[in-house]
C-alpha cells in the first residue's frame, strides 16, 4: 500500500526566524512546507508547483502578501491563511477581499495555526451540508435552481444563466449553507460555525466579505442582508 500523499504548504514570509519557527512547527504536524521570503519568489514557486494551502503574510518585499494573494486568485482556488502582524481592519478587509479564505494574527499559537489550515483544508475537502427537509428549491436534473442560478450539490458545479461559476472553496461551501436553507435568515456566528468551521466565535467580518465576493459571482440581489440578524438566499 503506497504511502498517503502530505499536504504541501507554500509559506511566504519575509522574517527569517519566523519563517523558520512556523516551517519547522507545520513540519512537526505532517506537513511539507515550501518557503519563500519575498512575494515574487512565492509567485514563481506556487506556478512551479502543486500547494494545498498557501500561508501568506501581508508585509512582504517585491510583491506583498494582497498582492500576492491576487495572482493567485486568478488562476487557483487553493485555501488562502493570510498573516498579519497588526491585525488592523484595513489588512484584514484587503486580504479578504482579494480572494484569501482566513487570516491569523502574529505572533499566532502553533495549535491554532494548525487548528485554521485543518478548517481550510476541510473546507476545500468540499462536503456539502444536507439539504433542509422542508420546502425544498426547485431540482432540476439534480440541481437547485434559484431563477437563472443553478447549484448541483453532487457535481459541486455553479451555473449562472448557463455559464459555469468558479468559486473559491469557502464561496462554494457558503453558497452550499445557504442553499441549503432558502429563504431562511443565517447569523453571521452560525455561518463561522458551519462554513469556516470555527468551534469558537471568530471574526464576521470573513463572513461579510466573503458574500461580497459571492454576490459579485452570482449576482448581488441574491443573496439578501437582513440588518441586525444576518443573510438569507431569495427562493
Amino acid at each position: 500500500m503506497s504511502e498517503p500523499v502530505p499536504v504541501t504548504i507554500l509559506l511566504v514570509e519575509d522574517d527569517e526566524v519566523i519563517r523558520r519557527s512556523v516551517a519547522m512547527a507545520l513540519e512537526r504536524y505532517g506537513y511539507r512546507v515550501t518557503v519563500a521570503g519575498d512575494g515574487l519568489t512565492g509567485l514563481e514557486l506556487f506556478r512551479d508547483g502543486r500547494h494545498d494551502l498557501l500561508l501568506l503574510d501581508v508585509m512582504l518585499p517585491a510583491l506583498d502578501g494582497i498582492g500576492l494573494c491576487r495572482r493567485i486568485r486568478e488562476s487557483s482556488t487553493a485555501p488562502i491563511l493570510m498573516m498579519s502582524a497588526r491585525g488592523d481592519a484595513l489588512d484584514v478587509v484587503s486580504g479578504l477581499e482579494a480572494g484569501a479564505d482566513d487570516y491569523v494574527v502574529k505572533p499566532v499559537d502553533t495549535a491554532i495555526l494548525v487548528a485554521r489550515i485543518r478548517s481550510l483544508l476541510r473546507r476545500a475537502a468540499f462536503v456539502p451540508p444536507a439539504a433542509a427537509p422542508s420546502d425544498p428549491p426547485q431540482m432540476v436534473a439534480g440541481a437547485l435552481v434559484f431563477g437563472d442560478l443553478s447549484i448541483d450539490p453532487a457535481a459541486l458545479e455553479v451555473r449562472r444563466a448557463g455559464e459555469e461559476i468558479a468559486l473559491a472553496p469557502t464561496e462554494l461551501r457558503l453558497l452550499l449553507e445557504f442553499s441549503a436553507h432558502p429563504g431562511i435568515v443565517l447569523d453571521r456566528q452560525s455561518l463561522l460555525r458551519n462554513v469556516w468551521d470555527y468551534g469558537w466565535d471568530g471574526d464576521t467580518r470573513v463572513v461579510d466579505l466573503c458574500v461580497q465576493r459571492l454576490r459579485k459571482k452570482i449576482g448581488a440581489d441574491r443573496i439578501e442582508t437582513v440588518r441586525g440578524f444576518g443573510y438569507k438566499l431569495r427562493r
